[in-house]
């Protein structure tokens, strides 16, 4: 079967959820939690650096974006093996993305704290975009704010039609079934929808 990834990221771990379609229908092959940190101490690397000279506030911040990339890399492997070894053909992952940043280096980030929320909220959706890059899938980036147009336009159904769909699709495989699978599930859908 084509599947498509959807992921939702927070931080230090990202909802993912695996949409199949079978005979015009989708179906959810597999969801779960994947962590993208080792420790509980990574998952604002900007906020453990705040107070810490700058030369070793840099280097805290830089050893935890390693720390996201190399473990969201690792997650995303095993993510399409496990799909490989049940036969099913991995065609895309869809990341919902934040806006992007300015241009600031780690200093400016550090200087005003409502930067440090923005940087690690943008951390790990990237992580999850480079991760998905690196294994060769195709990226569908979907900023998460227009979630719901995109998916209206690329579904091309109704809005309430969609959370019927979605609400279906939860049922099959129980809880959890919160705000993040739902989405995350939307996003992969939009991406099962492109590369048909």
């Amino acid at each position: 079967m084509k599947v498509a990834f959807g992921l939702k990221a927070h931080s230090g771990w990202a909802a993912l959820v695996v949409v199949g379609k079978a005979d015009g229908t989708y179906t959810i092959v597999d969801r779960r939690r994947i962590e993208l940190v080792e420790n509980e101490s990574q998952k604002q690397p900007y906020h453990a650096a705040e107070n810490l000279k700058p030369e070793l506030a840099r280097q805290v911040v830089k050893n935890g974006i390693g720390v996201a990339q190399r473990t969201a890399r690792q997650e995303m492997r095993a993510a399409i093996k496990r799909e490989r070894d049940q036969k099913n053909d991995v065609v895309a992952c869809a990341v919902l993305v934040a806006d992007p940043m300015p241009d600031w280096t780690v200093d400016q980030i550090l200087a005003v704290h409502f930067r440090m929320h923005k940087a690690e909220g943008v951390l790990f959706r990237d992580v999850l975009v480079n991760a998905a890059k690196m294994c060769g899938l195709e990226l569908v980036a979907i900023p998460e704010k227009r979630l719901i147009d995109h998916a209206l336009t690329k579904l091309r159904s109704s809005e309430s039609e969609l959370m019927k769909q979605v609400l279906t699709l939860g049922k099959s495989v129980g809880a959890p079934w919160g705000k993040d699978q739902k989405e995350a599930s939307l996003a992969a859908m939009i991406a099962l929808r492109e590369r048909e």
